[in-house]
Formats: C-alpha cells, sequence, structure tokens
C-alpha cells in the first residue's frame, strides 16, 4: 500500500472515532453492565428505604410505651394522691366527732342486725355526769373488711346531714381504733311505730304513765317529720326513700326526728347493693311509680308520708290491711285508696288523698304540706284516739308485708 493510502486511511479512522457512531459501539458495549447495575442499586435503596420506615416505627412504638407508661404511672400517683387527700379531708371531717376521752358506752345490749355489723343499745355516759341512750352502730370487722371504706363514707353522711332539729342526731363516732361505730340519739321512747302500739296497749299497763295522743297530736308530729324531710331534700337533694313510723323516732314532748337514713346515703350511688337495699322497702309504703319503675324522687317521698299519717291515725295499723302486698298497685291503678280511718277528721283525711295523687308531679311539695298542717291545727280533735286491738308482731308484719 503506498504512503498517501496509508494516509487516507488513518484520516478515515481519526474521522470514525470523532464520529457520533462511536457512542453507539459504546452504548452497545455498555448495555450488559447497566443491566446488572441499575436494577442492583433499585433494590439496595428499596431496602435501605424499608430498613429506615421500620427503624422510624420502632423508635415511634417505644416513644409511645414510654409515654404510656409514663402517664399510667402518673394516674396511679395522681389516684393514690387523691386517695391520701380523700382519706385526709374525711378525718378531718369526722375528727370533731370523735368520741371523747371522758366519755364511754356502757350497757351495750344487741338489738338487731344491720347492713354493716351488729346494732346496739345502751348508755353514752361521761365520766362524773349525765348518761343518755343511744344506738351504736358498728362496723363488724376491721378496716380491712371490703365496707370499711362505706362505713367511713356513713359517718361522714351523718356528720354532714344530721344537723336539723328534726333528723336523728349523731352524738359521736370512732374510726382511730377498733372497733369502728357510729353513736346515734336513741331518744325516749325511742320507735314511732313500737310508740304507738303501746298507746293500743295502755290500758294493759295502768302504772305506766302514758301521754295521750289525739289527731292535734298527728298533726304536731307529722309537721316536724314533713320539716325533716324538706330540709333532706332542700338542703342536701336527698330522697328518705323509706318513709314510714318504724324509721320515725319519738321523744318527750312527742320531739320527732327522722331517721333510718340507710337508703338515703345508698341513693347517691345505685349500684347492686344499694338496689337491694331500696328493694326491701316494703310495698305497701312505696309510691306507684317507685314500684313499676324504680323511680326514686321526693314526691316518692310525699307518697310515703300519707302513709305514714295513715298509720299515726291508727295507732300503728298496717297499711291497706285488707289487702296482700303484691295486689296493692292494680288496686291502686283501679283508683282504689284507703277509706277514712277513725278518729280523722276530713282535713287529715284531705290531705292523705292530697298525698296519694297518681301522678306525682300532682302531689304537694313538702313544704306545702307543712303549710296546710299549720292552718288546719285548730281542726283536728283534742279527743285521746282509742284503738282497742293489741297488735300481733307476727300478724302484723305478715299484713303489711314486712320483713320479720
Amino acid at each position: 500500500m503506498c504512503e498517501k493510502c496509508q494516509l487516507l486511511l488513518m484520516d478515515v479512522d481519526t474521522r470514525c472515532i470523532n464520529d457520533t457512531s462511536l457512542s453507539k459501539c459504546y452504548e452497545e458495549s455498555s448495555g450488559p453492565l447497566a443491566l446488572i447495575i441499575i436494577p442492583s442499586l433499585l433494590a439496595l435503596s428499596t431496602v435501605l428505604v424499608v430498613a429506615l420506615i421500620f427503624c422510624s416505627l420502632h423508635k415511634n412504638k417505644q416513644r409511645q410505651q414510654s409515654s404510656s407508661s409514663h402517664s399510667t404511672n402518673g394516674q396511679q400517683s395522681a389516684t393514690l394522691s387523691a386517695a391520701s387527700v380523700s382519706t385526709a379531708k374525711v378525718q378531718q371531717a369526722l375528727y370533731p366527732w370523735e368520741i371523747p376521752e371522758e366519755c364511754v358506752l356502757e350497757g351495750l345490749e344487741f338489738w338487731q342486725a344491720g347492713h354493716y355489723g351488729p346494732i346496739c343499745k345502751g348508755l353514752l355516759k361521761k365520766r362524773d355526769g349525765p348518761s343518755s341512750a343511744v344506738v351504736v352502730k358498728s362496723l363488724r370487722d376491721g378496716p380491712n373488711h371490703p365496707e370499711a371504706k362505706e362505713f367511713v363514707e356513713c359517718l361522714l353522711f351523718h356528720a354532714t346531714v344530721c344537723k336539723h332539729e328534726n333528723v336523728v342526731k349523731m352524738l359521736c363516732c370512732q374510726t382511730k381504733r377498733l372497733p369502728m361505730y357510729l353513736v346515734l340519739d336513741a331518744c325516749s321512747p325511742g320507735n314511732l311505730l313500737h310508740f304507738l302500739w303501746t298507746l293500743r296497749n295502755k290500758n294493759l299497763n295502768p302504772v305506766e304513765p302514758l301521754q295521750e295522743f289525739s289527731e292535734r297530736s298527728v298533726f304536731l308530729v307529722a309537721k316536724q317529720v314533713a320539716a325533716g324531710l324538706d330540709y333532706l331534700m332542700s338542703e342536701h337533694r336527698l330522697v328518705h326513700g323509706d318513709v314510714a313510723a318504724r324509721n320515725i323516732l319519738i321523744g318527750p314532748d312527742l320531739s320527732a326526728r327522722v331517721s333510718g337514713l340507710g337508703v338515703a346515703f345508698g341513693g347517691r350511688k345505685m349500684d347492686s347493693s344499694i338496689r337491694q337495699r331500696a328493694a326491701e322497702v316494703p310495698l305497701k309504703w312505696q309510691a306507684p311509680e317507685r314500684i313499676m319503675m324504680q323511680l326514686s324522687i321526693d314526691r316518692g317521698d310525699v307518697w310515703s308520708f300519707g302513709i305514714l299519717l295513715y298509720e299515726l291515725v291508727t295507732l300503728g295499723s298496717p297499711p291497706y290491711p285488707e289487702l296482700e302486698p303484691l295486689s296493692v298497685l292494680p288496686k291502686l291503678q283501679g283508683s282504689y285508696r284507703m277509706r277514712r280511718p277513725e278518729n280523722c277528721g276530713g282535713p287529715l283525711y284531705d290531705l292523705m288523698k292530697y298525698c296519694w295523687m297518681w301522678s306525682f308531679k300532682d302531689r304537694p311539695a313538702f313544704s306545702a304540706i307543712i303549710k296546710l298542717l299549720e292552718s288546719s291545727l285548730h281542726l283536728a280533735a283534742t279527743k285521746p284516739i282509742h284503738v282497742p286491738d293489741v297488735i300481733d308482731t307476727f300478724e302484723y308484719n305478715r299484713k303489711a308485708g314486712v320483713l320479720s
């Protein structure tokens, strides 16, 4: 080959190298390498992203668990702190009521079984001082008993509520040492129902002087009971729930106090045990809405107050004596009401029927009842009420539907 031809070929090769076709040669030669590297890089980046996501989620979960743990611990601490404050407040509230060192309980005798433990009667005696009849309600076991907290709440309830002359009087309590107990004034003669029964039997005990009891006396006692119930509702928004002669205390000169506040205390929280206690109230004293719908309202107490008026003027007769307890509601739905008793004047019977209006909205409030009793007092007879029949306790419990 000649020198010119060699130079020409070299020129052509040089142009070929600088031409764009060279890039095609490179693309063709690098194709298999790109198919390996690029997917590998994509897979690696995907793995890294997924790993970062899992790492981030794990850290967030740890932070949430830590936050929840701190929150739970904080709530527990707050609960414990609140419990401590509550206990301190309760102790502070009950401190003035703790039985003084100079007072002792004497002659305690078992009276009846109570919700929290035995209920006894006895004397509260001051050293070198007078003694007074009391009722002592005690907790059957120590502070570890499941009902110990509720018993202390009951003490605080009485300390708060028993501040009216016509409500049972709390004298003192004991919580600093065992046994824990509540001391209430027993009054004398005491239980109103039993007092009414003794009036029936006064001819059998001529030696024992008993106070004369007339329709006027019914008005005086009823007014005090209404005042006590009005206080519970107006000052504490409390429905008594078990208004009856058995839950009224009678004292000197026919002074009357509302007692039997167990249902009222439990009415603040309607758990199963409280519903059971409320269900123990005899049907013959319950208002229709209470029997049918378990509706506990102050006008239900008004209905029961009308039954109490019947008890007073009959010297403790069972209500609806001709009816079985379960047949009372159907009769009431048919507009049946108890007939006017003997020794009962028109105004008193009208008040009973007013209390027994079917719709609770139509019944008077206790404030109105007090005014009605005051305005009709001058119409009440002053002749002593006489009921010759002697009460048989077993027969009474059967007719009244009272648990013996």
